[in-house]
């Protein structure tokens, strides 16, 4: 499984990664923005984009809008703190695949994925 991991804090795509690898995912390209991850996309080819929501450049939403432009099937799974039911009907209709609050859990993490990838972890 190939994951494309958006988020502007450093600590926080170690965490992901971190729980990401205990999941036996080990092919994660990560980017720090929206604009960093949309050349990304283009270049790569993803199983799953997981990104936060706020970031400098480009945000978490913008950035769902353009791949869904791009590529109406791969799964995008939003993770952010962002839990107001307002922001997560926008993301909804935006196109986002699911949506995981942060703080979460690894067995969160893994379920998203194990839903969306169809891989099991």
């Amino acid at each position: 499984m190939k994951v494309l991991l958006v988020d502007d804090s450093g600590t926080m795509r170690t965490i992901q990664k971190r729980c990401l690898s205990k999941l036996g995912v080990e092919d994660v390209v990560e980017a720090e923005d929206g604009v960093q991850a949309l050349i990304m996309f283009e270049a790569g080819t993803f199983d799953v984009v997981l990104t936060d929501w706020n970031m400098p450049n480009m945000d978490g939403l913008t950035l769902l809008k353009e791949i869904r432009q791009r590529n109406r099937e791969i799964p995008v799974i939003m993770i952010t703190t962002e839990a107001e039911r307002a922001r997560v009907v926008l993301a909804i209709q935006s196109g986002v695949s699911d949506y995981l609050v942060k703080p979460f859990t690894p067995d969160g993490l893994k379920e998203k994925l194990e839903r969306w990838v169809g891989a099991k972890l």
